[in-house]
């Protein structure tokens, strides 16, 4: 299991307040925050892994397809879990890539979407299990 991940991003203010609104939709919370960083953490002290933002040293615009990070994928409990998480980043503003669909062609549940945040990367949410009554 990973422990923490870190991204850099242009604009450490503009970061926060779209994360704050759009992590507890994929299940983190507030973690730290402090002059040039901020992070979150599973919710609910689940393990998991940890999520840091920095503010970017040198300027640069990002791209998910040159070296460097391709995107993130948040993985949670159910298909409407996966919806509403994407719901959230529209009202966020966020370019929905590909909406909640199944992905049969990485498994037999992979239901996602994926989206882009302020700052260009690419975002996922994931349920990888089958549908629960009522999805």
């Amino acid at each position: 299991m990973l422990t923490h991940v870190g991204l850099n991003v242009p604009d450490l203010v503009a970061a926060k307040l779209y994360y704050d609104e759009l992590m507890p939709s994929v299940g983190f919370e507030p973690f730290i925050a402090g002059e040039g960083q901020f992070s979150y953490r599973p919710a609910g002290g689940k393990p998991g892994t940890l999520i840091f933002f920095y503010l970017s040293q040198e300027p640069a615009d990002y791209s998910r397809h040159r070296t460097g990070l391709q995107h993130v994928a948040f993985m949670v409990k159910t298909r409407p879990a996966v919806d509403e998480a994407t719901a959230k980043a529209v009202s966020l503003g966020s370019e929905v890539i590909h909406p909640p669909r199944m992905w049969p062609e990485y498994h037999q549940h992979y239901y996602a979407s994926f989206w882009y945040d302020p700052h260009g990367f690419m975002l996922e949410a994931v349920c990888h299990y089958p549908p629960s009554e009522g999805d």
